[in-house]
């Protein structure tokens, strides 16, 4: 007799062990095979689901219950550190009442035992660590693809990160090896618009992308202009000059990036460019007849109209001829 079968029939034995000489006299109520074969077919139920709930929780298709303290971030984080206090705290007052309604998802550390890394579901994991609650999460086997494709789509679903978290993304991604593909089903863009986001972020020191933050109200083209203004010689100087200031830290992300923008601009200005190169000619009694300018590209003969118009006419005449015997006379060299 097997030990299961010994466990249900003494769960329908009942009572003590031991029993008056009366009661064993008594013949044995037994129990119909077939409720037997029922309460069996229970236990084997459960066992099944059981092991079904496991591997659903193994495939990360049940969430469980986490300590936030052993979850890290994304090794590619796709998210600057939350500068908007009061939208986190907005979802604390949410999970206070509410609960988490939605999973954070990570993966396994894959190389700390029980500690998780994080996909997507930062502010969630954040909200729940300052509630000194639990976090419920889906844990999954992901390899690196897999969590930035993840992480990527997420956020790009909901619409929530900011043109310049995207552009420091893909350039994170682009720097750890990713192919440019991947790169666009993790953004859910096409290649052009991948080549604008990794240039931006290229062209926009680090440091100041860090300290401008996420600025959700400041699209690509602004973005585009505060790195082509900083390409000019010694604009990212007074972009960290605008960053030193005593008011800078008490602006929103927003008013941070005009102050930089700014800031940028000034540098950038056209300062009064160096008078070019001039030559004078002067006929024999001193009289000044044209001014030659050589600057950038063009060489520009002035003379006086009111008095020289007419030579002026007279010189254009005669250049044909000059041109053509200084084209004789010029050495090879400069041919």
């Amino acid at each position: 007799m097997s030990k299961r079968t010994q466990s249900i029939r003494s769960m329908f034995a009942g009572g003590n062990d031991q029993v008056s000489s009366d009661e064993a006299r008594q013949p044995v109520q037994r129990v119909a095979s077939g409720a037997v074969r029922s309460l069996k077919d229970t236990f084997s139920e459960v066992e099944r689901d059981y092991e079904e709930l496991k591997k659903q929780v193994a495939n990360g298709a049940v969430p469980i219950d986490l300590d936030p303290e052993l979850v890290d971030p994304s090794p590619f984080a796709d998210r600057f550190a939350d500068q908007d206090i009061a939208a986190v705290e907005s979802l604390k007052t949410s999970i206070k009442d509410h609960g988490q309604e939605i999973p954070i998802l990570v993966r396994p550390h894959p190389t700390e035992i029980g500690r998780y890394q994080i996909s997507y579901g930062h502010r969630r994991l954040r909200a729940t660590a300052e509630l000194g609650m639990k976090v419920r999460a889906y844990v999954r086997e992901l390899d690196d693809d897999r969590l930035v494709v993840a992480q990527g789509i997420e956020n790009s679903a909901r619409e929530d990160l900011t043109f310049i978290e995207r552009a420091a993304f893909a350039l994170k991604l682009e720097e750890g090896g990713f192919q440019r593909s991947l790169i666009q089903t993790a953004l859910s863009v096409d290649r052009h618009e991948v080549q604008k986001l990794v240039s931006v972020a290229r062209a926009i020191p680090r440091w100041l992308i860090d300290v401008i933050g996420r600025a959700p109200k400041i699209g690509r083209p602004r973005w585009q202009e505060l790195a082509d203004l900083l390409k000019a010689a010694g604009a990212e100087e007074k972009a960290r000059k605008a960053t030193e200031d005593k008011s800078f830290p008490h602006k929103d992300s927003d008013d941070r990036f005009l102050a930089v923008l700014r800031a940028s601009k000034v540098a950038n200005a056209k300062t009064p460019s160096a008078s070019p190169s001039r030559l004078v000619a002067k006929s024999a009694d001193g009289l000044q007849i044209a001014t030659l300018a050589i600057g950038g590209k063009h060489c520009k003969i002035e003379m006086n109209r009111d008095r020289d118009e007419a030579f002026a006419k007279f010189v254009m005449e005669q250049l044909p001829a000059l041109y053509a015997d200084f084209s004789k006379e010029k050495p090879p060299s400069e041919g």
